[in-house]
């Protein structure tokens, strides 16, 4: 789509909405000529009163709208900018609706953290039900998707009333899987080519580790919770994951860390002699991620295990009576259907377990979905899986507790997670909610530093790639060294 901005320039903003409405619409900033069919011209007149005004003109499909919308701008710099986006946001949004053929489930929110507003509207005083009518409202985001956020959106400030401001949480990131899943794009190893890669890697992270948690010591912060992701960490050997966990813990000090979260991700990396290292380590909630227990959308997506396996490898859990036990589905997989999403669904609900993550299905660039065109179910397909999974999760006692978006989301959705009361992940609503900072440890880490009470967010990266991790031991330990400067700004001496 040919973009031409007349008075301003928040090019961000409008191509953020852009793609968020007209999913595989491109920018281009030109000269829209005679017979072009898809522009739009936004416009914005600032007077001198702090009044703001700005109108959309679009194309689109063969048929023209245009919109209109005024606000006074008022309050600090950073407060006028963000007005501003959310004029421009919102005039492109009332612009372009009445050339869609449905408006989206989220409105004109095109971020990752969609119940954010929600949350902080609840942290400022509102009910949930005051800040359901503001998204509502103020975002356009439907009925239902707002009573989600809003729920959610409570969670995360009832987690935000207990943390204190040098409270903070770690992350250890584990980038090998057994193979790469079809809808994968992150930086994460396959086993069969990378073999000789994992022992030197664990062997820097331990000391990664260790080097993070004295500082973490210096700074007097405390750690809250621990969460090991990937790839999939059980890829590691027993021994492995014991020397991760042990530096874990002999490194920080654990008084307050009342969770320690493991992805165990894939059920052909789970064995009794893992599972037992997890529990003798003080692990509280492991997650195995069958994605469906639907033989052929496994084969699909590339994974060597069937649900049988999935289903032994819940039996082998629950021996070891992890407190908390997560199930990760996702909509929208290759050869998959409503009905056997329903199927997968009921059979991860058979198990009891109190936590399931429901996925929508992201069309990832990189991923083997989309490289090698492989077909994947309709946006109301999915619809109708998400249709099924909430009143199914509500009914077995689930509630939503986080949520978030990715680009690219079949049918423009979400991943939710649900859970039985008093058994949400912390981690999960402290990274989505952004109420906190995470230390980040390993290849491809990020770790976000989080003035508290504030929107204030710093962040520095680990390098990407296992092998350039393991030879740049320098680079995360400069970030360490930004990660202690950012508190000794917040708490000088």
């Amino acid at each position: 789509m040919k973009l031409v901005l007349r008075g301003h320039d928040e090019r961000y903003t409008v191509e953020q909405s852009l793609m968020n409405l007209f999913p595989g619409e491109l920018p281009v900033y030109a000269v829209i000529e005679p017979g072009d069919g898809s522009w739009a011209v936004v416009t914005c007149q600032e007077e001198a009163d702090g009044r703001l005004t700005v109108t959309t003109d679009l194309a689109y499909g063969g048929g023209k709208n245009s919109a209109f919308f005024t606000t006074l701008l008022s309050g600090s710099d950073f407060d006028r900018e963000g007005q501003r986006r959310h004029a421009v946001a919102a005039c492109f949004y009332q612009a372009a609706l009445e050339l869609l053929e449905a408006p989206p489930p989220w409105g004109m929110l095109t971020g990752v953290r969609p119940d954010k507003p929600a949350a902080w509207a609840v942290m400022a005083g509102k009910s949930l039900r005051e800040a359901r009518r503001m998204l509502e409202e103020t975002y356009f985001v439907s009925p239902s998707r707002a009573a989600l956020a809003a729920e959610t959106g409570g969670m995360a400030a009832e987690a935000a009333r207990e943390l204190e401001p040098r409270d903070i949480a770690v992350y250890i990131g584990i980038p090998f899987c057994p193979t790469r899943c079809a809808y994968c794009s992150f930086v994460s190893q396959s086993v069969e080519k990378s073999f000789a890669l994992i022992a030197p890697y664990a062997d820097a992270l331990i000391r990664e580790i260790r080097a993070g948690g004295e500082m973490v010591r210096r700074q007097g912060l405390r750690v809250r919770a621990l969460y090991m992701g990937g790839g999939t960490p059980t890829t590691l050997t027993a021994e492995q994951l014991d020397q991760v966990l042990t530096a874990f813990e002999e490194s920080f000090d654990t008084a307050h860390c009342g969770e320690i979260t493991v992805e165990a991700g894939r059920p052909d990396t789970i064995t009794a002699e893992k599972l037992a290292v997890l529990k003798a380590r003080g692990v509280t909630r492991v997650s195995v991620n069958p994605q469906s227990m639907e033989d052929r959308v496994l084969r699909a997506i590339g994974r060597n295990h069937t649900a049988g396996d999935i289903d032994r490898a819940m039996e082998l859990t629950a021996r070891y009576g992890f407190p908390h036990v997560n199930m990760d589905l996702i909509a929208g997989l290759p050869a998959d259907s409503p009905e056997g999403f329903r199927w997968s669904l009921d059979a991860c609900l058979a198990y009891g377990t109190d936590n399931v993550t429901v996925h929508t299905l992201a069309l990832k660039k990189g991923s083997r979905i989309l490289t090698e065109g492989l077909s994947v179910p309709p946006p109301e397909a999915v619809a109708e899986m998400l249709d099924y999974a909430g009143p199914a999760l509500r009914a077995a006692g689930h509630r939503p507790y986080y949520l978030y978006r990715q680009k690219y989301m079949s049918g423009s959705f979400e991943n939710i997670g649900w859970c039985h009361p008093k058994s949400a992940c912390l981690y999960n609503i402290y990274i989505m909610s952004e109420l906190c900072s995470i230390l980040s440890f390993g290849a491809g880490g990020s770790t976000k530093m989080v003035e508290p009470g504030t929107n204030h967010i710093e962040r520095a990266f680990n390098v990407k790639y296992p092998k350039e991790y393991t030879e740049r031991p320098e680079k995360c330990l400069g970030n360490q060294q930004l990660f202690a400067a950012f508190y000794e700004n917040l708490f000088p001496a």
